[in-house]
């Protein structure tokens, strides 16, 4: 019943959130003198909202308002080496070993033995390819998209450019924003799976939330069970 399914991939197939956590831990750190962490934070969100159309999502984008928001707070008084150490967590989040969530591996490899496989994910494009190759998962998927945002309109030009009709495409992620929301919408599959870290901006308020038509499951282990039971049902909810 299902011509692809589509897999998010930060915090859906491996760990990401923990490096923005940890290097924005830092980050808060070495702004101290100039800033408290409320103020800090409300500060550096506020950038990234601002950068987000002009950036992009990831991390050198994440970079870059680290930067900015450095120079504001402190009127241009942050220093150099403070600006090197910023560079040099971009560094390290970029070169950080892929760590696979518990199940990716063995639900990959046995979905991927009678189903097409994709991955849709936003961020930067040399950053997320890099990852797919790394996380050695990348054999099993025919697609990776790389996309600017996860909209209903970027759903219905990456279905349409595959031939794909959205009653046989299901995508599985940890956003309800950018997995969820948009897939319903154009009258796809989605099943959500959590993740115990969620960046502000993905976040759904409760009246926006969907009420049904999708599946959630507590980790990727359960997920070929919820295929299997929704191509029973041809595709009903």
């Amino acid at each position: 019943m299902l011509d692809i399914i589509a897999f998010d991939a930060d915090d859906t197939l491996w760990h990401t959130e923990y490096l923005y956590s940890g290097a924005q831990e830092e980050f808060r750190t070495l702004l101290a003198p100039y800033a408290d962490t409320a103020e800090l934070d409300a500060q550096l969100y506020a950038t990234e909202m601002r950068n987000l159309g002009v950036f992009g999502y990831g991390v050198k984008g994440f970079t870059l308002s680290m930067i900015e928001t450095a120079i504001q707070l402190t009127d241009g008084r942050i220093d150099g080496r403070a600006i090197q150490r910023i560079v040099e967590l971009a560094k390290d989040m970029l070169r950080a070993d892929v760590r696979l969530l518990d199940h990716a591996a063995d639900t990959i490899q046995r979905l991927a033995q009678d189903h097409a496989l994709m991955i849709i994910t936003k961020g930067d494009l040399f950053d997320q390819e890099t990852k797919v190759a790394r996380s050695g998962l990348g054999a099993h998927f025919q697609h990776v998209e790389v996309v600017s945002d996860k909209t209903r309109e970027s759903y219905t030009g990456l279905l349409a450019r595959h031939g794909l009709a959205p009653e046989r495409f299901l995508m599985v992620g940890n956003s309800l924003r950018s997995d969820v929301l948009p897939v319903l919408a154009l009258g796809a599959h989605a099943v959500y799976v959590p993740y115990h870290i969620t960046w502000a901006h993905e976040l759904v308020a409760e009246a926006e939330q969907p009420r049904g038509g999708f599946e959630q499951i507590e980790h990727l282990g359960q997920l070929p069970d919820v295929v299997a039971r929704l191509e029973a049902r041809g595709g009903q909810p």
